[in-house]
């Protein structure tokens, strides 16, 4: 009796643009088509929004004041696989966009 050891691996995206970060994870399911996985995975996590006030003259109108936002979106892809496939390579080989931040934890 043989059994399967399934392994996990968790690539996290960060990026400031939404549509970037959607095309980094198409890209990355596309790259794990080819390969026999037992189960592929994205989830959304939540979107940091950092807000900066900033005074638009320093010494008068103190009440006027510029307000500048900063998004943060995230997705975690998940992938269960079969111990026997190199997927870590494949991954880190991956010619993802600049602007995407990635982490690949093995798990």
């Amino acid at each position: 009796m043989s059994t399967k050891m399934n392994e996990k691996i968790r690539v996290r995206l960060e990026s400031f643009n939404h549509e970037l970060l959607m095309t980094s994870c198409r890209k990355i399911l596309d790259l794990t088509q080819n390969i026999d996985l037992d189960n592929v995975g994205i989830v959304s996590l939540p979107t940091d929004k950092r807000i900066y006030c900033v005074l638009r003259s320093p010494h008068v109108d103190k009440d006027s004041r510029e307000h500048f936002e900063l998004r943060i979106h995230k997705r975690i892809i998940e992938i269960h696989y079969d111990s026997s496939v190199d997927i870590f390579n494949l991954l880190s080989e991956s010619d993802l966009p600049s602007g995407v931040l990635y982490r690949i934890l093995l798990s």
